[in-house]
């Protein structure tokens, strides 16, 4: 495998084509019932009430839909606009945003016809575990096969896992849930809310399964940025985490832990450190770090799998200017070809 330059790369325009799939099922989150605090989104008007004044530009009903669309359409979405604006700028097209399924129940899976022409591919999976949201084997083996050419990329983010206890008696799950709602210590996330199941699925089609184990506090500065992340440079291969220093803060960030094949298949790219002032979790006894970012290794598939957090495209968490620079290497990327 050989790299060779891109028209532009040095330039202001990469030529890339990017797609950002949002794989929940916007009828699922819209429809989780309000008086159910576990396992959904919460509403636009809750975000405002919690979050007060942050969000007041969105009071207005008359032009912000104050329900979970509301929250989906404005915050969530809006939450990776600089990524999709940043995308569209360098590449010299605009960023694809497609929905898995959208308000009319209409369903674009991601398959051959939609990854057509890609060569960067963010899935971002905030999807509810109770959405039940699956890759079909269609959409595995089409990102199988895109994964076949050296060339592309394919970052699949799930968010966190919180407040999984099922396999504790009932007297004990309470306890764990309170455990984890106040190592992270955002009273805005209810205590059990399980995001990523399409990234699981997916994932584990593929023969990589990775699990996103709980929501980790991560550990800032004392200025109150982002602490540096641990990199694996050796095995940056692309130059991804060039001049990258630093994630996000963002409260609850998964330990993407890997399963069975993914041990061979997937190397630890980067790791992020927890807080230690934080209270006690059962995974930071004796961890100082989570993995954050994984990535396939060369012999795993021609292409490049990376597998990081969903809010790595956020600009809503801290440590913007670092995610810039990890945006700018994704889609400046050298172009990977073979001989």
């Amino acid at each position: 495998m050989n790299t060779t330059p891109m028209d532009g790369i040095n330039g202001d325009v990469t030529g890339r084509q990017v797609l950002v799939y949002y794989a929940w099922s916007r009828p699922g989150e819209t429809g989780a019932p309000l008086d159910v605090i576990e396992d959904r989104f919460p509403a636009l008007f809750e975000s405002r009430r919690m979050g007060f004044p942050k969000f007041h530009e969105f009071s207005d009903p008359r032009r912000f839909e104050q329900g979970i669309g509301g929250f989906l359409d404005h915050i969530m979405k809006g939450n990776f606009k600089a990524f999709v604006d940043l995308a569209a700028t360098l590449a010299g097209r605009q960023a694809r945003e497609v929905e898995r399924v959208t308000d009319d129940g209409a369903f674009t899976p991601l398959d051959a016809r939609l990854l057509d022409g890609v060569d960067t591919l963010v899935v971002i999976s905030f999807d509810s575990y109770r959405t039940a949201q699956q890759a079909g084997p269609g959409e595995i083996e089409a990102l199988r096969a895109f994964l076949g050419q050296p060339d592309h990329a394919a970052f699949v983010c799930p968010h966190h896992d919180i407040g999984e206890a099922g396999a504790l008696p009932e007297g004990e799950r309470l306890s764990c849930r309170i455990a984890e709602f106040l190592h992270h210590g955002d009273r805005t996330i209810p205590a059990r809310q399980q995001f990523g199941g399409f990234a699981r699925s997916l994932l584990a089609g593929l023969g990589v399964p990775v699990e996103n184990r709980f929501g980790l506090r991560p550990l800032a500065r004392a200025d109150g940025t982002p602490a540096p992340i641990e990199v694996e440079t050796g095995l940056d291969r692309l130059g991804l985490l060039r001049n990258v220093d630093t994630f996000n803060l963002h409260a609850h960030l998964p330990q993407l832990e890997r399963q069975d094949a993914a041990l061979d298949g997937l190397d630890v790219l980067a790791r992020q450190r927890i807080d230690p002032a934080a209270p006690p979790h059962p995974f930071a006894r004796g961890r100082a770090t989570f993995d954050a970012l994984l990535q396939s290794r060369p012999e795993t598939f021609r292409g490049s799998l990376l597998v990081g957090d969903a809010t790595l495209w956020s600009s809503t968490a801290g440590g913007v200017e670092s995610l810039r620079r990890l945006w700018e290497n994704v889609l400046r990327r050298p172009v990977q070809s073979l001989r």
